[in-house]
Formats: structure tokens, sequence, C-alpha cells
């Protein structure tokens, strides 16, 4: 996997950000002037650069120097990390959990670096079941364990706002690599990890 993203530019087609949103500010009807949204298209800016600065950092200056050799094989859990994304279809927010498990080779990587990790995929424009690959298949390119295991649970507002307005409906992806795909026991445990409090 490249971990390599494209730059990022303030610039498009010479217009900024901020003007973009006030042109759709216009197109839906609205008056851009108006006391309540004469800061909006800034406010708009700021928020979809933080909300997609996932594309800026570099995974490996991420995870570097938190590798660390120590003689320990059994499963390593980190679970209910929360994160928001937005879907790329309507760049509407979806959100939830995610639980990630490795069983190491040698080598663990520093807990902070899990939920980080999978902050800097939630911060670009996902479909939740890409997102659910690329932290397992990250995780088992840089640390190379012996497995890899990732469960996401997100409710995806485009669903529930709009469309089928189907309430309450979480999604659940899941990415099985290594000994998480071909051992029913590892798999097993795993899950039963995730159902204990």
């Amino acid at each position: 996997m490249n971990s390599s993203t494209p730059k990022r530019k303030s610039k498009r087609g010479g217009r900024d950000l901020p003007e973009i949103v006030t042109e759709i500010l216009r197109l839906v009807g609205e008056d851009p002037a108006r006391e309540g949204l004469v800061r909006t298209p800034d406010r708009v800016a700021r928020s979809l650069r933080d909300l997609t600065s996932g594309y800026s950092v570099d995974v490996d200056k991420l995870i570097n120097n938190a590798l660390f050799t120590v003689d320990y094989s059994e499963m390593v859990l980190v679970k209910d990390i929360a994160f928001y994304s937005l879907c790329e279809h309507h760049m509407l927010p979806f959100f939830g959990k995610a639980h990630v498990a490795y069983i190491p080779d040698r080598h663990v990587i520093g807990l902070s670096k899990i939920p980080r990790l999978v902050q800097v995929f939630a911060k670009r424009l996902q479909v939740q079941e890409r997102m659910t690959s690329q932290i397992a298949e990250m995780l088992m390119e840089r640390l190379n364990p012996r497995g890899v295991g990732v469960i996401l649970e997100a409710r995806h507002l485009c669903m529930e706002m709009r469309g089928a307005r189907s309430q309450l409906s979480p999604t659940v992806t899941s990415a099985m690599l290594g000994i998480f795909r071909e051992d029913p026991r590892t798999r097993g445990e795993f899950l039963s990890l995730l159902k204990s409090s």
C-alpha cells in the first residue's frame, strides 16, 4: 500500500474554498450576506480541511520510532476507538467505533499509534469498507505481525438523513488478515474479547 498522498491545494481553478462555499449557499437558495451566514464560508473551509486532514499525514512518520522488540506473542486489542469520517458519496458523516487487534511476531507498536492510525484513515473521504481494509493492511505491512483483525461499527447519516432514512441501523465491517483469517480459534478469541466489558 502506498502511503503517499496527493498534495492539497487551497485553490482550485483560481477560486478558494470559502468562495466555493459562498456559491453553494447561493445555489441552495440562501443569502450569504445575511448575518448568520457571513462567516460560514470560512468556518466550512476550516472544518473541511480538518475533516480531511488525513490526506496530509505520512503514515511512516506517524509510526516512526514506535515499533519495539518485545517477547510477546499473544493478542493485543485496542477497542472502542471513536472515529468520525465523511462518506465519499454524499460528504455526510459516518461515525462509530473501531476495534483493532493483532498478534505480534517479535515487534509491537506503541498503543497510542493504533487510534492515531484509525484517525488518519477516518479523516479522508471514505467508504467504511475501504477504511476497514486500509487500517488492517497498513498494520500488516508496517508491523509484519502474525495477523491483524479490524472491525468497524458505524452509523451513516447519508442513510439516516436521506435516501432509505433507516434510523439507528449500524453497519459492521471486518478485515481479518493472517492468522485471524486462517485460524477460527484466533478469530473467535477476538470476537469474544469484543463482547467482554
